[in-house]
């Protein structure tokens, strides 16, 4: 075996020659040898045959008659690469004879293997693409008169399926093909004047009625792939219109759906408008193939047609709706889609034809909003009546099966079903535009005579999606002035919940109309003991888990009444650990909205209630020996605290930002004496440390700390101050002895939030000399296995810069280390890293002028930084890194332009630097352009940007078409 392996080396080592293909054997056993190793020196030797320039000579021996397809295959192949890829080296007088060679293989192999006949049919057309129209005008008029011809021993329907392949990959090629943009344009408008030729074959072909079914399905492929070159539909129209003829016959119907598809769906085709008029009625005419369908449970039938219908309105409402003299065909349209959004079934198991149809009403609504006040009215007269339909409609789909159906459903059937409705709940808010208070009134009272309605029973699916309905409009509507959300509220109560995806939605209801609560206070006490209720069962985690923190949120200072029984309740579950980790998190974030809103007094005896149980647990878990099982206890409790104070602010504040990444905006003064949250932290401060002092070498539980002090610190902002000195210290000690990237990011925290405060200055100053100190002797050790305290680490820097200059002053900081430190993590692989570190830059160059430190150390070793740029723009780094790259030169030039001008010019004169593929010339190009923008930084970053691609060989290809 080793034998073999090393004798393919040899022949990869020595070409196409050393082969000779006198023994083939060879090749057939790096072929189809199963073992993987001779596998993957197969699939590198032929990528190396593939383009040498012996393949002119080998392909063709290789589709020799006695080789295997598999063998034919791989010489069409290389063809094909051949002529697409390396063009040029073809020289123009043996273009004909390449021609006529690949026309009589194509014809040898119209009765052989099909994979080989496609491959070469590809290569012939690769060929006419590069000719056409200049070399080889009429090409398609000749591969017409070519093949129609007799001849060769081969039978007419063989030569016709051959014509028709070649004459479908043609255009399918060129979607493909590598030419220049100059020539694309020319040569999509030769192929469009070759269509002359084309059409009239496919009309022929398509018409014959002794014409074999596999000859029409080749002609719909064919005229598929043309009609995509953006031919007129008024010249394809006939065609389009057999393609209707050939939708009853089965065999035919899934090209013919194509064929009609692409047809219509050409954004010229818009234009033709009589066209578009005369297909109406055609679509309208399947109708009955669709109901036929429907009735016989064939799925892919329904799905084509609706394809049709919902391609012809979707792409053409506006034009049709224009067409006022034809509104009632288009309004058949419509009501033809319509069926096609209700069509019987549950989606995705029984049906999958009704979520094609979604978009088509956000594209007509859009229409007829679009239309001056006047001409809207008069649509609008005509079509909210359809829109109220197509609500009723979409309610009904979105309905649950039976209880017993559904179980049968599979996890992934359900999932789809869940995304389904998020598409109708999606489809159904934005239909609100069009419909207003009155769709919410049109529920409402459908609603009401469902509950209501004693005689009659009513299943638990069709309120369910009454209330889905509402749920999705509330969700992201302002449905503040609805007259009709109080009659809501009253009606939840009196819903008989019996099942768990009713539950559910009435949970997500109540919490989409959090923010109605909130201004109608009075309503609480309807739906909050629900939402309490519905905090015991596990099934409704998620749901009701949420709704409450919603009401929390947005109904805080209403809630005081109601907190003791809150808190018992949350603390009850909390306890059983009903719920999973995440809803633990959400239920702690909830309380810590309810508790911001009570007097400091009652914050304090809460919070001693709800977390005395958890300090005792993590004070038993301090005194045992780390195991995995403690550690997830301990990480699971320092989040619940760190969830809760994230929330819990007793300060006014603009509540949209007190859940998110930014720093609340606070509005007013706390009150007066210490912050219960900081009054906690304080007592359990001792307790952290121990906590810390066992598991300080296990990253999980340190960064689970810090996030109680990082979130608290967010939250509280200046309300912190009294602890400042005390987690100063904890945090140089952590960092001393085991340096992690979230102690760094706590202590950049702490510096944007404290460091400009001259009472608090001095511990900030001597945490952040520490860590640099800790993290500079980590550099010097070698930093690579530590890529995510190098990114903390030079954002903490930049924050440093930003927020306090002077702490680069201090003869304790070794400013000339930190720089150097900068300069070496630019040359890290890790993106993120690498756009902290030009981050740091960007913020240092503006200080040379105030802070002598930083103007030393850049006046000195500035040439150090500009090389590590110009290396990653060279090549160095990846091309997403190019616009911050671009951020530090420009800094550069506009706070070290002599500096910079002097660099540049010693750093590009060596050759190959910053890439062997630039010019003397192109660098020196840069280099000015550079130089000459001091204030337009985008200019700068098109720079970097052209010369990266440069740099790279990159400059005119297909990989900058995107860049």
């Amino acid at each position: 075996m080793r034998r073999r392996v090393e004798r393919a080396e040899r022949l990869i080592e020595n070409g196409m020659d050393s082969l000779g293909w006198r023994d083939e054997s060879a090749l057939h056993q790096l072929y189809y040898d199963p073992n993987i190793e001779n596998k993957n020196l197969a699939q590198k030797w032929l990528m190396q045959a593939q383009v040498s320039p012996q393949a002119w000579q080998f392909c063709w021996s290789l589709l020799s008659p006695d080789k295997v397809p598999e063998i034919q295959y791989f010489g069409a192949s290389a063809l094909h690469t051949k002529i697409s890829r390396y063009w040029s080296d073809i020289p123009t007088d043996q273009y004909e004879s390449l021609k006529t060679q690949l026309f009589s293989q194509i014809a040898c192999f119209s009765t052989g293997s099909k994979m080989v006949l496609t491959r070469l049919c590809v290569a012939l057309a690769s060929l006419a693409l590069n000719t056409m129209p200049e070399a080889w005008p009429g090409a398609v008029a000749e591969m017409v008169r070519v093949f129609q011809e007799e001849g060769g021993g081969v039978d007419g329907r063989a030569r016709c399926l051959a014509l028709l392949e070649l004459l479908t990959v043609l255009p399918e090629e060129f979607q493909t093909s590598r030419l220049p943009q100059y020539r694309k344009g020319q040569v999509r408008g030769a192929l469009g004047r070759e269509w002359g030729s084309v059409c009239p074959l496919l009309q022929q072909l398509l018409r014959q009625t002794d014409s074999p079914g596999a000859v029409k399905a080749r002609v719909l492929r064919c005229l598929s792939s043309w009609v995509l070159l953006d031919v007129p539909l008024n010249e394809s129209e006939d065609l389009v219109h057999d393609c209707f003829s050939a939708l009853p016959d089965p065999e035919l119907f899934d090209t013919a759906v194509e064929a009609v598809v692409n047809a219509i769906s050409q954004p010229d085709s818009q234009r033709y408008v009589n066209t578009l008029l005369k297909l109406v009625p055609q679509v309208l005419a399947l109708q009955e193939q669709l109901r036929e369908a429907v009735q016989n449970g064939d799925m892919e039938t329904c799905h084509g047609i609706c394809r049709i219908a919902v391609t012809l309105g979707e792409n053409h409402s506006r034009t049709l709706l224009e067409q006022v003299d034809h509104w009632q065909s288009f309004l058949a349209l419509v009501n033809m889609i319509m069926f096609c959004t209700g069509i019987p079934g549950h989606y995705p198991v029984n049906e999958t034809t009704s979520s094609l149809t979604l978009t088509f009403w956000y594209t007509l609504q859009d229409e007829i909003m679009s239309f001056e006040s006047d001409k809207q009215a008069v649509y609008l007269q005509v079509y909210r009546p359809v829109y109220f339909q197509l609500v009723d409609v979409l309610l009904h789909k979105a309905q649950f099966p039976t209880d017993q159906e559904y179980a049968s459903w599979s996890s992934d059937e359900k999932e789809q079903f869940r995304i389904y409705r998020v598409d109708i709940s999606d489809t159904l808010m934005y239909v609100y535009e069009m419909l207003g208070a009155e769709l919410l009134s049109n529920l409402y009272d459908k609603l009401g005579r469902l509950l209501t309605n004693a005689e009659q029973p009513t299943s638990w699916q069709h309120t369910e999606a009454l209330l889905y309905g509402f749920q999705s409009i509330a969700e992201t509507i302002d449905v503040n002035y609805s007259d009709v959300i109080p009659g809501l509220i009253g009606l939840i109560p009196r819903i008989s919940i019996n099942n768990v995806q009713l539950a559910d939605t009435v949970m997500f209801t109540i919490g989409a109309l959090a923010e109605w609560l909130a201004d109608h206070p009075v309503m609480l006490s309807s739906v909050l003991p629900l939402v309490l209720q519905a905090l015991g069962n596990p099934d409704l985690s998620v749901s009701s888990v949420s709704t409450l923190k919603k009401i929390c949120r947005e109904c805080k200072y209403d809630l005081p009444p109601y907190a003791t029984n809150i808190v018992a309740v949350s603390q009850e579950v909390l306890i059983k650990q009903i719920h999973k980790t995440s809803q633990c998190m959400w239920l702690m974030q909830a309380l810590g909205f309810l508790l911001s809103a009570l007097p400091v007094e009652d914050i304090l005896r809460n919070l001693h209630s709800l977390i005395t149980p958890y300090i005792q647990q993590l004070e038993k878990l301090a005194d045992e020996t780390p195991n995995p099982s403690n550690k997830l206890a301990i990480i699971h409790i320092l989040g619940l605290l760190s969830n809760l104070f994230t929330t819990l602010d007793i300060s006014k504040q603009d509540d949209e930002s007190a859940d998110g990444s930014a720093p609340p905006v606070k509005t007013a003064p706390p009150p007066p004496g210490p912050n219960p949250v900081v009054v906690v932290l304080q007592q359990v401060f001792a307790l952290i440390q121990t906590v810390l002092s066992k598991w300080l070498n296990d990253s999980q539980v340190v960064e689970a700390v810090c996030a109680i002090f990082e979130k608290s610190v967010k939250t509280l902002l200046h309300d912190f101050a009294p602890m400042v000195s005390q987690l100063s210290e904890m945090l140089g000690q952590m960092y001393s002895t085991i340096p992690q990237a979230s102690a760094l990011d706590l202590t950049r925290q702490m510096v944007h939030i404290f460091a400009s405060q001259t009472d608090h200055f001095p511990p900030i100053k001597a945490l952040f000399e520490l860590v640099t100190s800790v993290t500079l002797s980590i550099f010097q050790q070698g930093p690579r296995d530590h890529p995510d305290i190098v990114d903390s680490f030079m954002q903490l820097q930049a924050q440093a810069l930003k927020r306090k200059p002077d702490l680069f002053l201090s003869e304790s900081l070794d400013v000339k280390a930190v720089f150097h430190c900068g300069v070496l993590s630019l040359k890290f692989p890790e993106a993120p890293t690498v756009k902290s570190t030009c981050l740091f830059f960007t913020e240092l160059l503006p200080h040379c002028s105030d802070v002598p430190p930083l103007a030393r150390v850049v006046q000195e070793d500035g040439k150090l930084l500009m090389q590590a740029v110009l290396e990653g723009i060279g090549g160095g780094a990846s091309r997403c890194l190019m616009d911050q790259f671009a951020e530090v030169l420009f800094s550069l030039n506009k706070h070290c332009f002599s500096l910079l001008a002097m660099w540049l010019k010693e750093a590009l004169q060596p050759p190959g630097f910053p890439s062997s593929r630039v010019t003397t010339i192109q660098k020196d190009t840069f280099s000015h352009q550079i130089l000459r923008e001091r204030v337009n930084k985008r200019r700068v970053k098109e720079i970097v940007k052209e010369f990266t691609l440069l740099c790279r060989g990159l400059h005119g290809t297909e990989y900058a078409a995107d860049y």
